[in-house]
């Protein structure tokens, strides 16, 4: 069994995702369109549950938090929760980690069919290898690694817990 190698702890991946919210504020702070939190299940989905909670004090927009479902490994098929008009409104694509790009790329592929006025994206943890050109535009942790080492965000309770080198 690979050694865990914890690279976040609980409170250092919070104040990260604090920082981030406060970079989404900044970024989107001069405009009133609504903000849809699309959070790729399972740990996409409970990071944009914090942001969701650490945004809407502030915010003088609409949040809506929607649920990305899709098989990472084969990433063909993607489901939303809701079925809403994504037309001029400012999406973030949540996950925990960005490893080769191909899961935030392929839910990006049925927003594709509206026009939003911005898509962007967000992950606790980046490693450095990508395969696909995406780029995360708010990033807790960027983590340079091998190809064969692995990095495992833990939640437990809606919080997470902590993040791992595997």
């Amino acid at each position: 069994m690979k050694e865990m190698n914890c690279i976040l702890t609980r409170d250092v991946a919070q104040k990260k995702m604090e920082r981030m919210a406060l970079e989404i504020r900044e970024q989107l702070s001069d405009d009133g369109e609504p903000l849809v939190l699309i959070g790729i299940k399972e740990n996409g989905f409970i990071i944009a549950q914090i942001m969701f909670d650490l945004l809407a004090p502030a915010n003088h927009r609409e949040i809506k938090i929607i649920a990305c479902t899709l098989n990472k490994k084969q990433p063909a098929a993607v489901e939303f929760s809701e079925d809403i008009s994504y037309d001029n409104k400012n999406i973030i694509l949540v996950d925990d980690v960005a490893n080769s790009g191909r899961t935030l790329l392929y839910a990006l592929k049925p927003l594709l069919e509206f026009y939003p006025r911005r898509i962007q994206t967000l992950c606790l943890v980046e490693r450095m290898h990508k395969a696909f050109p995406i780029k995360p535009d708010y990033v807790g942790l960027s983590v340079a690694t091998t190809l064969q080492d692995h990095i495992q965000v833990e939640v437990e309770d809606g919080k997470v817990t902590g993040a791992y080198l595997l």
